[in-house]
């Protein structure tokens, strides 16, 4: 298949498009601008007009980060007929027997959305976390976990990102969203909340994902060439 492009910022060598698989709010603010680093301009499901669907709920239903991922990026590649990134990602807690994992997001089982559904499930998984203790696993050891999937009408690649730290029994920092203010980085000696969106996404999960997937991507599309004549 082609690849619409569109003329790079700054004149240069014109972007490859990409559709994002996501209704988050948090992933869209992260995922566009670590794809425009990587020549790819990121488009989004409202861009194009596609209307949330209630199908959309029952795409990740396997017990797999790479199969939920793959089920996204497939299905909006279907009904698009374009070029698509989706990805799955949880946080996985030593004490919890790894849980929530790819049940991150609804483990809590609330019905709520965005930043109320996130203050939910990390006041959740603080309950968990005194209860095992209380059972004597104290550890708060935990890792995020993400596969990023892209695919297109005749094909698809996946890859894995993977970081670890701990959980912090209080929130530290405002950036970021999820589990994000509990979450301490062994690298970056901070929480995800506390660091900046570039920072981040240097040792995350999801970062790291994505830029894997994106290398493999670039055998099947390659990165058009700059048409601009140099000088001197």
């Amino acid at each position: 298949m082609s690849i619409a492009t569109t003329t790079g910022a700054k004149g240069g060598a014109a972007a490859r498009q990409i559709v994002l698989a996501t209704r988050s709010a948090g992933k869209l603010r992260e995922l566009g601008p670590l794809l425009a680093t990587h020549g790819w301009d990121a488009i989004t499901l409202d861009a194009l007009g596609v209307v949330e669907s209630a199908d959309e709920e029952g795409l990740e239903q396997y017990d797999r980060f790479e199969e939920n991922a793959l089920a996204k990026a497939r299905y909006f590649a279907t009904l698009t007929g374009r070029l698509v990134l989706a990805d799955d990602s949880g946080l996985a807690v030593e004490a919890l027997g790894g849980r929530p994992g790819v049940h991150s997001k609804r483990w809590s089982g609330s019905a709520l959305q965005g930043a109320a559904l996130d203050a939910f499930n990390n006041a959740y998984l603080q309950e968990r976390l005194r209860e095992a203790e209380a059972a004597g696993r104290s550890s708060r050891a935990a890792a995020y976990e993400c596969a990023a999937a892209c695919a297109w009408p005749e094909g698809a690649v996946v890859a894995h990102g993977r970081t670890t730290g701990q959980v912090l029994s209080a929130p530290r920092g405002t950036g970021g969203f999820g589990y994000d203010p509990y979450f301490w980085s062994e690298e970056l000696q901070a929480t995800f909340a506390e660091v900046t969106r570039d920072a981040k996404a240097a040792v995350s999960h999801r970062g790291r994902a994505v830029r894997a997937v994106l290398a493999e991507l670039s055998s099947f599309f390659p990165l058009p060439v700059d048409p601009t004549p140099r000088r001197g």
